[in-house]
């Protein structure tokens, strides 16, 4: 089973039909006992960082997402569930984001003849050996919608990359944690291939074990 951990972000639905669409059971929940029995976990989302923490601390989640990590339980977060695993974000000044990855979220710098938000088709650059990348071409085209961006501290951490305006990290990985920024589940036959990569992913020992 995987669950979608329910905080009232957007974009939830579409990311449970695509995973509908793969054969998958899925959940949407706010349930730490569920989340934490379920093979994988995906948190994804769109809309305001600050909002967003806020939610997760409302709903007691922010201990329920730490604790997915220790156990080594497969997690995907998906374009704000992405930067929501950074310390902190420039939409929000001073508040506290997950701490789990080590980077920079900043505002896409104004760049002419290029929109902010990001709204749109980009090719993807990926790092050799990159897991949730696995049998996918390079230069392949994924959804993105954001007007913010990151910068991993580590580049080691860096599966993806892609540029508008600036060089963006677009997917990172470290151990049992994978995020993107783009959509995949908005992302036609790639993304249904990045998603059937992470499914297939087995869980870490946690750090608990």
């Amino acid at each position: 089973m995987i669950s979608i951990i329910d905080y009232d972000a957007g974009n939830i639905k579409s990311v449970e039909k695509a995973l509908q669409s793969l054969g998958e059971e899925v959940v949407i929940t706010k349930d730490h006992d569920e989340i934490l029995s379920s093979e994988h976990v995906i948190l994804p989302g769109v809309g305001s960082f600050g909002d967003a923490m806020k939610k997760l601390e409302e709903y007691k989640l922010i201990n329920t997402v730490y604790d997915v990590v220790d156990k080594g339980i497969p997690f995907l977060g998906i374009c704000l569930g992405l930067q929501l695993l950074y310390e902190s974000s420039e939409e929000s000044p001073g508040v506290s984001g997950l701490g789990i990855l080590k980077g920079e979220i900043l505002r896409i710098p104004a760049s002419h003849g290029l929109k902010i938000p990001h709204m749109g088709w980009n090719s993807l650059v990926i790092k050799d050996n990159a897991t949730l990348f696995k049998g996918i071409p390079d230069n392949p085209y994924v959804y993105f919608v954001h007007s913010y961006y990151l910068k991993a501290a580590d580049d080691k951490e860096v599966a993806a990359t892609t540029e508008y305006s600036v060089n963006i990290h677009a997917s990172v990985e470290k151990d049992n944690i994978f995020a993107c920024q783009f959509h995949p589940e908005k992302s036609s036959s790639v993304g249904l291939s990045i998603l059937t990569n992470f499914i297939n992913l087995k869980g870490l020992p946690g750090k608990e074990n």
